[in-house]
C-alpha cells in the first residue's frame, strides 16, 4: 500500500509541474539604438605637436566601416591616402599616415557616418580625429549651404573648397592643386561647416568632384564660387551655387556612319541659328554639296553627302574663333533610306505641335500631295514648317476637342537629299476632350527685375511649358495633362529667351532661378489651380490656393 501510494503521489506531482509550465519565445530583450563610442585614442584626440606615423581608435563595442572611401573627408586633404586596418568587425581601427604632414598644421578626419556598430549599423555620426603638428588646434570655422543653380534638387556628395590667398595664389589653382581645407555634404546633408580654420584670406568654391580629385575638371564637373574673396573669422552664412560650365567648341574626328553620311562629334554649346558651325566637305579643291543636321539627343552632327566615288574628303568646321580640319577615309557602306515617323501617332495634346521625323534630311515638299481630314471627312486646312537643322516637318493647323485627325502623304509629297521620294503614308492623331486638362494660373509677386522666363516642369525637371514676359505678373497655362509640377522663374538678364550658366575664370554666375515652395498637385481635370508665387521668399511654407471650375470653352490653337 505505501508503495502505491509513493506511486501516485510521484504521479501528481509530475503533473502539476507540467501544468505550471508555458510554451514561450526567447527574447534579445530591447534592439540596440545606441551608437559606438570611443574609449581611447592614441595620440589622443586634439593633441598637439602630433609627430606620430599611426592612429589608434578603441571604441566600446565592436564596430563595422562602411563607405568609408566616400565618408571620410580629411582636411587639409593628403596627398596618399592613410591605410585603414581591419576592414572586418573591430574594437579598434588603425590609421596608417603615409603622407608627410605640413609643420604647424590642423589636421581633422571626419568619418561621416562610415562608422557603425556591427550588430545594428548604429552610425557613430561625424566623428571627428582631431590633431595639430603645431603648438595648438586652429578653431575657427565658417558654414553655409549648397544648392543647383538650375535644378531643383542639389546633388549630393559635393565637396566645399577653401583656398589660402597668399602671394602664390591665382584663380586658376583650383585646376591645378588640391585646397588648403576640405569638407564634404556627403548624401544627406545640403549644409557645410568648414572648422579648425585658422585665420587668414581664402577662396571658397563648391565642386561635384566625379574624379575625386579635390581639382576642378570642367568637362564633368560643377562648380560654384563666391566672386570675392572672404575672410576668417566671420559670422557670414555662405551660399553657393553649382553650375556646369558650358566648354570651348571643339569637333572630334568625324567617322563614316553610312555610305554618304559622316557622324561628327563636339563638345561645347550650340543651340542657337547664329552660334552653329560651317562644315565644308571637299573632294581636292571642289567643295561636295552637303547638308548639315544634328544627331537626335547626342553632341554630334551629321554631315550627309551627295554619292560621290573617292577614297577620302577633307572636311572642315569653323565657329567663332576655332578653326579645324580634318581627312575622312571613305568605304563602301549600306545606303541610308527615306523613313518618315510621326511624332505622335495616338493622342495630340493641345500644347503639342504635330510634325514628323525623317532619318534622311528632305529638299522639297508638295502640299497638293499632302491632306489632313478630320473624323468626318472634312478637310483642314494646315500650313508646314520644316526645320532642315533637326529635320523635324511641322503641321500646324486648328486642333478641336475630342477629335480625330487623318494625315495622308500620296507619293510624291517630300523629297529628300538624294531624290527619293515617298511612299504612300496615313498617319493618324487624336484629342481628347477639353474637360480632360486643367489650367495653371500663376500670380507673382515681388518679382526684380524683368524680361523673365516662368517654366513648369515634371518631378523628372523637363519642362513642360514655358511663358517669357517682359511685364506681366500673371501668366497663365492652359490645357495641361493632370500631372505633379515644379514652377520656377529664370531672371533673363541678357534677354536671350534661355537659362545661361556661368563661368569660373570669367567670374560669371549663373542667371538667378527661383523655384516655388511646394510641389504643385492640384493641376486636376476640369479645374484652374490658382497659385501664388512670392519670388523674394522662394522658399516659404506652401499658399493657400483658390480653385476655379474650368468652363468648356472650345479652344483652338
Amino acid at each position: 500500500m505505501l508503495r502505491n501510494a509513493t506511486k501516485y503521489l510521484f504521479l501528481i506531482l509530475i503533473a502539476t509541474l507540467a501544468s505550471c509550465a508555458k510554451r514561450g519565445s526567447i527574447t534579445g530583450g530591447l534592439k540596440d539604438t545606441i551608437a559606438p563610442t570611443l574609449k581611447n585614442s592614441f595620440p589622443n584626440n586634439y593633441s598637439t605637436n602630433f609627430n606620430s606615423k599611426e592612429i589608434k581608435l578603441v571604441f566600446d563595442e565592436y564596430i563595422k566601416l562602411k563607405n568609408v572611401n566616400k565618408q571620410l573627408v580629411i582636411s587639409p586633404p593628403l596627398k596618399y591616402e592613410p591605410l585603414i586596418t581591419p576592414l572586418t568587425a573591430t574594437k579598434y581601427l588603425s590609421i596608417k599616415i603615409k603622407d608627410t604632414l605640413a609643420p604647424n598644421t590642423t589636421y581633422s578626419f571626419n568619418f561621416g557616418q562610415s562608422i557603425a556598430d556591427n550588430n545594428e549599423g548604429n552610425p557613430l555620426n561625424q566623428f571627428k580625429y582631431v590633431f595639430s603638428t603645431g603648438n595648438y588646434i586652429d578653431s575657427l570655422s565658417i558654414g553655409g549651404h549648397v544648392k543647383n543653380s538650375l535644378e531643383k534638387e542639389t546633388d549630393a556628395f559635393v565637396s566645399v573648397l577653401l583656398y589660402e590667398v597668399n602671394d602664390k595664389f591665382n584663380d586658376s589653382v583650383i585646376y591645378k592643386k588640391p585646397p588648403s581645407y576640405i569638407t564634404n555634404t556627403l548624401d544627406s546633408l545640403k549644409t557645410f561647416k568648414l572648422e579648425n580654420l585658422k585665420a587668414g584670406k581664402y577662396l571658397l568654391i563648391a565642386l561635384k568632384d566625379l574624379n575625386g580629385n579635390n581639382k576642378f575638371d570642367p568637362q564633368k564637373d560643377k562648380v560654384g564660387f563666391l566672386k570675392n574673396h572672404i575672410s576668417v573669422p566671420t559670422d557670414t552664412l555662405y551660399e553657393l551655387e553649382l553650375f556646369q560650365e558650358n566648354l570651348p567648341f571643339k569637333a572630334f574626328k568625324p567617322t563614316q556612319a553610312s555610305a554618304n553620311k559622316l557622324l561628327l562629334g563636339y563638345e561645347g554649346e550650340m543651340n542657337t541659328v547664329t552660334n552653329r558651325p560651317t562644315v565644308l566637305l571637299k573632294n581636292k579643291n571642289k567643295i561636295v554639296e552637303t547638308i548639315v543636321t544634328k544627331f537626335p539627343q547626342k553632341d554630334s552632327l551629321q554631315v550627309w553627302f551627295k554619292p560621290i566615288k573617292v577614297d577620302s574628303l577633307a572636311l572642315s568646321i569653323k565657329i567663332d574663333k576655332y578653326d579645324k580640319e580634318f581627312t575622312v577615309k571613305l568605304r563602301d557602306q549600306k545606303k541610308d533610306t527615306l523613313f518618315i515617323s510621326p511624332k505622335y501617332n495616338g493622342t495630340l495634346n493641345f500644347r503639342d505641335r504635330y510634325y514628323l521625323t525623317s532619318s534622311t534630311p528632305l529638299v522639297k515638299f508638295d502640299n497638293s500631295k499632302i491632306k489632313l481630314i478630320n473624323k468626318d471627312s472634312v478637310a483642314v486646312d494646315f500650313k508646314t514648317i520644316y526645320d532642315e537643322f533637326n529635320q523635324e516637318w511641322f503641321f500646324d493647323f486648328d486642333k478641336e476637342a475630342s477629335q480625330k485627325y487623318t494625315l495622308s502623304l500620296l507619293p510624291g509629297a517630300t523629297t529628300d537629299f538624294y531624290g527619293i521620294t515617298n511612299d504612300s503614308l496615313t498617319f493618324r492623331a487624336t484629342t481628347r476632350q477639353l474637360d480632360e486638362y486643367g489650367n495653371l494660373i500663376v500670380n507673382l509677386q515681388n518679382v526684380k527685375r524683368f524680361p523673365i522666363i516662368v517654366q513648369v516642369t515634371d518631378e523628372k525637371g523637363e519642362v513642360i511649358a514655358s511663358e517669357y514676359t517682359d511685364s506681366k505678373t500673371k501668366v497663365e497655362f492652359n490645357l495641361l495633362e493632370p500631372n505633379t509640377f515644379n514652377l520656377r522663374v529664370i531672371y533673363d538678364d541678357n534677354k536671350n529667351k534661355k537659362w545661361d550658366t556661368g563661368n569660373y575664370l570669367e567670374k560669371l554666375h549663373p542667371e538667378e532661378v527661383i523655384y516655388f515652395s511646394k510641389t504643385i498637385r492640384d493641376v486636376r481635370a476640369n479645374w484652374d489651380d490658382v497659385e501664388f508665387f512670392d519670388l523674394s521668399i522662394p522658399y516659404t511654407p506652401e499658399v493657400k490656393k483658390k480653385e476655379i471650375p474650368k468652363k468648356n470653352n472650345r479652344s483652338s490653337f
